[in-house]
Parts: C-alpha cells; sequence; structure tokens
C-alpha cells in the first residue's frame, strides 16, 4: 500500500508516521496561541522534525467543539509565512490542515505536500479538483456537522458501518474527480461529531476500515474524551491517554498518528511495534 504526496512516498507496510501538530492559531483546544508568531512556529516545527515527526501539519484556524470560522485571509496570513519558511528549513513533507479551498491551493504552492481536510464531508468538489490538478497527498476524514455544532447531540445508528459507508462514497467521488487512490488518507475523525462512546468504538474497531485498502490516521492526541474518562485531566495532562489510544490504535492497523507530543510518541510506536512483530 503506497500512499504519495507530490515528491513524497511512503509504503506501507512501514514503521508507523508521527504527524507532529503545529497550531497557528490563538484558540486551539491545546496549544492556541503557544506558536501563533511565525518565529515560534517556525521553531517548533524544526523541533517535531528532529524529534522524529515523518509530517508536520501546519493549521491556522482552529477546528475545536464550538470554534468560529476565521476569513480566508486571515488564515493565509498564519500560515503561508510559516510553511515557506518551514519548506526551506525541513526535509520532511509538510501539511495544511484547512477546509478552505483557497488556502490548500496557496498552502501547496508555498512548498506542503499534503492536504489534511477536516471538512471532507463538503457538498461541492472544490478541494477535490485542487488534489487532483497538484498530486498533494489527502487526508480524508469524516466529521458529522461542523467545529461549531458537531458536538450537539452527534447520533448514529451504527458508528462503524455508517463512517465506513461515508469513505465507500467519498473514495469514490475522489476517483471520479480525477484522484489516484495512492493520494488519499482516511481518517475516522475521532472528536468531530462523537460521543465519548463513539470514540471508543472507532478505536476498538479501527480494523474494519482495513478494507477500504487505504492508509488510516489516528487523531487522538490529547483530546477531550481523554479527560472525560481520565478525571477530567486537563489537555496538558493526557499524554498517558493519548499514548494508550496510539498503541492500541497501532495494534489495530493505523499506519500514522497525528501528535503534540512528537518524541514520546515515536517511542511508544517503536516500543509496541518490536513487541507487535514478535507475534
Amino acid at each position: 500500500m503506497i500512499f504519495r504526496a507530490l515528491k513524497y512516498k511512503f509504503t506501507f507496510p512501514h514503521p508507523a508516521i508521527v504527524m507532529g501538530i503545529l497550531n497557528v492559531t490563538p484558540d486551539s483546544f491545546s496549544d492556541g496561541g503557544k506558536f501563533f508568531d511565525i518565529e515560534s512556529a517556525v521553531s517548533r516545527g524544526i523541533q517535531m522534525a528532529e524529534e522524529g515527526a515523518d509530517i508536520i501539519d501546519v493549521g491556522g484556524e482552529s477546528t475545536r467543539p464550538q470554534a468560529k470560522s476565521v476569513t480566508e485571509e486571515e488564515e493565509l496570513r498564519r500560515v503561508i509565512p510559516v510553511i515557506e519558511m518551514l519548506a526551506k528549513r525541513i526535509k520532511i513533507p509538510i501539511s495544511i490542515d484547512t477546509v478552505k479551498p483557497g488556502v490548500a491551493r496557496a498552502a501547496i504552492q508555498a512548498g506542503a505536500s499534503i492536504i489534511n481536510d477536516v471538512g471532507a464531508n463538503r457538498a461541492d468538489d472544490s478541494m477535490r479538483k485542487i488534489v487532483a490538478e497538484t498530486g498533494a497527498g489527502y487526508v480524508l476524514m469524516h466529521m458529522q456537522g461542523t467545529p461549531k455544532d458537531m458536538q450537539i447531540n452527534p447520533q448514529y445508528k451504527d458508528v462503524i458501518e455508517e463512517i465506513f459507508g461515508f469513505f465507500e462514497r467519498q473514495l469514490e467521488l475522489a476517483k471520479l474527480a480525477g484522484i489516484s487512490l495512492d493520494q488519499i488518507v482516511l481518517d475516522v475523525g475521532i472528536g468531530f461529531g462523537k460521543t465519548v462512546e463513539h470514540n471508543l468504538k472507532l478505536i476498538a474497531h479501527l480494523e474494519r476500515f482495513k478494507a477500504l485498502g487505504r492508509p488510516m490516521l489516528l487523531g487522538v492526541s490529547r483530546k477531550s474524551f481523554i479527560g472525560k474518562i481520565s478525571a477530567n485531566v486537563e489537555a496538558a495532562e493526557r499524554l498517558p491517554g493519548s499514548l494508550a489510544c496510539v498503541v492500541l490504535g497501532l495494534e489495530a492497523g493505523a499506519h500514522i498518528f497525528r501528535a503534540h507530543d512528537v518524541s514520546e510518541t515515536v517511542q511508544a510506536l517503536r516500543v509496541a511495534e518490536a513487541v507487535l512483530i514478535h507475534r
């Protein structure tokens, strides 16, 4: 199984990949404001690459529950200088975390190679056209609703099968748009329009999605469901729970792990892989 993103290529099975999270925002749920200025953001991106990240994921708009959207102009102002500078300083792919096609296209032109799209459930095909035209990698994520309303009573008859069906439809739409399946990674969207029970069930049944034949990304880092089942610990204190989910996700077949804590996640994955290879 191959994942292509412009000049980059990942072949699976392969040691698990870590996508380092770089939020260039004032209001992200975990580290909002910490890397809001360009210099701090670029330094953090370089640091994550040195810690073992395989991809740096740059985002300029918070997707936490009830987050307010920002204008395309503001999002571009936040992310493009960071991407341009990082592209000159690191030798690993840069991902742009955005739902705006205009931001995605500008980010690719600035040096990004992957589009991480939490809004893959949109009705129009503008983002798919950009992916097809540029040859960028594409993280196709499931979300019920939008960040503004996604946590207002999310409901499913069968969360596993409904998301499986969503992926089947989206893969067909991608194919019709001229996107090669080699460009696509799937993300079940932990925390995006899901209750605690939905999140836990998805992690427990990730193996179901192997049938789709595409690499799976798992984004669990510091998310609120971990706090809710761990005495309501704050986001900065959720590393142990995050790593537990990472190891379970690896065992279930996930390939890419989006993480705030890069060095710790890399270590957990390497140890888990060393054990699992002896099964």
